[in-house]
């Protein structure tokens, strides 16, 4: 199902506005009534990169997710990086709408225009030190398939924790894997092939197994009311739309926490939340993009 997202004309003209003044150094974007809209310029202070990013820290929120666009290359072509920025604490629907729509926003406005596309959840990502630390990764990795980078990324965003193949693991380095039970895995394998396209889990803490607890269809507008707002979730998404005339299917991972819930739980859910995505893929899904 489409999102239906599309670029509003404040943002083309902001974004015009930004490919011809070099002294601007970039653009915060977000989402209002369906349409990309421009929230405000990043001005510049410094020709130096890294030095402008100061600035960044001051727009951006721990709680809100938004869409930057940075100035980052001298290249007349090509000079902007579009980062799709979700912190954790962000509200169910902003992380779903942001994830679900973030090759839109450099799609709409030009892909030619971006080197690079990419993910953030944490300010500390945006600083000087972590561009250095996503520029020496790019260089470092070796060319990985698709299933990989999303391995990758998911042992990255859990800050090094180490998590085993095994869904049936106890209790593996940093991270805590319990075991699904086959309702649980029978609903996995069941959102990729069609029917129902969420299936919600959680946290038996008792008896230490990842339990279903629901499994439901719903557009991207519903996630937020269908997704429960009491208690912690792992929830997986079919999300299915046209892109380019062509229809897809991709998978998306969403960990919700509730801020109030109990100090156990949350500790349990988030040392978790990477061995179940890799139950997950040892199920057969191929997961796009973990929220």
């Amino acid at each position: 199902m489409q999102s239906g997202i599309t670029a509003s004309e404040e943002l083309q003209q902001a974004f015009s506005d930004l490919v011809s003044n070099p002294s601007q150094r970039g653009l915060l974007a977000g989402i209002k009534n369906e349409k990309l809209v421009p929230v405000q310029p990043i001005p510049s202070s410094s020709p130096d990169f890294e030095s402008d990013l100061s600035i960044l820290a001051g727009l951006i929120k721990d709680n809100e997710a938004a869409y930057v666009i940075l100035r980052r290359y001298e290249d007349d072509l090509s000079p902007f990086v579009a980062i799709t920025y979700v912190p954790d604490s962000a509200h169910v629907r902003q992380k779903t709408l942001f994830s679900s729509t973030h090759m839109t926003l450099s799609r709409e406005l030009g892909s030619e225009k971006f080197r690079e596309t990419f993910f953030a959840t944490t300010k500390q990502e945006l600083t000087a030190e972590g561009f250095r630390k996503h520029d020496k990764h790019a260089e470092t990795k070796a060319p990985l398939t698709e299933e990989e980078e999303v391995l990758q990324s998911i042992k990255q965003a859990e800050a090094g924790a180490s998590v085993g193949t095994s869904s049936r693991s106890s209790h593996v380095s940093s991270g805590i894997s319990f075991p699904l039970t086959n309702e649980a895995l029978q609903a996995l394998k069941g959102v990729e092939g069609g029917g129902d396209n969420l299936v919600q889990l959680k946290l038996d803490i008792q008896r230490e197994t990842v339990d279903l607890a629901a499994v439901t269809t719903t557009d991207v507008g519903g996630l937020a009311t269908t997704i429960s707002d009491q208690d912690p979730r792992y929830s997986f998404f079919r999300y299915s739309h046209e892109f380019e005339g062509q229809s897809e299917s991709p998978i998306i991972f969403i960990y919700t926490c509730p801020t109030d819930s109990k100090v156990k739980e949350r500790m349990l859910y988030a040392s978790c939340r990477g061995s179940v995505v890799v139950a997950a893929n040892d199920a057969g899904l191929v997961i796009a993009k973990k929220v």
